[in-house]
């Protein structure tokens, strides 16, 4: 039963607590998954030319971790050091419209994320860029 002193938020499937919305909130594993698909379409995105796309991706991708550090302050500061070093650079190719810099800048994050994942005591976790685009977004040059 909810303490009648703590937040209720009332919907109309019921009563929910504080501690019951703090519950539901993604934790590290789900908000991964949305930003590897993210990466993703960041890449084929950027090789296809649609470069307003990836800009969306990697602005997307970069809300969705900064929101993972809310969710697990211990790795703030990881992220907040993988943000800067990697996403800051690529930021800076997708601006420029700059394919052989972009591509070289994805590497290098890429190989910095898997790293990361290593010092985290995650070394089964090693992402790979897929062999193709996904299929449900158009990612090239219109």
């Amino acid at each position: 039963m909810a303490d009648h002193d703590s937040p209720i938020a009332r919907t109309k499937h019921g009563d929910l607590t504080l501690d019951q919305i703090g519950e539901m909130q993604p934790g590290m594993a789900r908000l991964m998954v949305e930003v590897s698909d993210r990466y993703w379409l960041l890449y084929y995105a950027a090789k296809g030319g649609n470069w307003d796309l990836a800009r969306h991706e990697l602005s997307e991708l970069r809300k969705t971790l900064r929101l993972a550090g809310v969710a697990r302050p211990k790795y703030v500061e990881s992220l907040a050091q993988f943000e800067a070093e990697c996403l800051e650079p690529l930021a800076t190719t997708v601006h420029a419209r700059a394919w052989d810099d972009f591509e070289a800048a994805y590497r290098r994050a890429t190989d910095d994320a898997n790293g990361k994942h290593r010092e985290l005591g995650y070394e089964y976790i090693e992402w790979r860029l897929p062999d193709g685009p996904p299929g449900h977004l158009r990612l090239s040059e219109a």
